[in-house]
This record gives C-alpha cells, structure tokens and sequence, in this order.
C-alpha cells in the first residue's frame, strides 16, 4: 500500500495540539480525514513516546 504523507496537514496538527481546545476535521468524503489522524497521526504521537492508553479513539 502507498501511502501519501500529507505533511502539510499533519505538522497543521501538531502546531495546533496541546492548546486544550477541540480540534475538528473536515473534508469531503474519502479524502484522508480518518486516515491522517488515525495513521499518521497516531504515528507521530508514537514516536513522541506517548503510551497507547493515553491516546484515545472516538469513532
């Protein structure tokens, strides 16, 4: 499977974390909403060292 990075989006996501306010992503249908946060994002806050069961799913 090929994986597109979606740089830009995400480094937009990590500039915005940790300032305590809800975050929403939207797009049209099958643009890579859930991917970018469930994949490269989770991957990234893997990478920071954060534990699996302080990341939290809601879907």
């Amino acid at each position: 499977m090929k994986v597109i990075r979606r740089d830009h989006y995400l480094q937009r996501i990590i500039s915005l974390s940790g300032n305590g306010r809800v975050k929403i992503i939207t797009g049209i249908r099958r643009c890579g909403k859930s991917f970018l946060l469930n994949t490269l994002f989770f991957n990234y806050l893997k990478e920071q060292e954060i534990e699996k069961d302080h990341i939290l799913y809601i879907r």
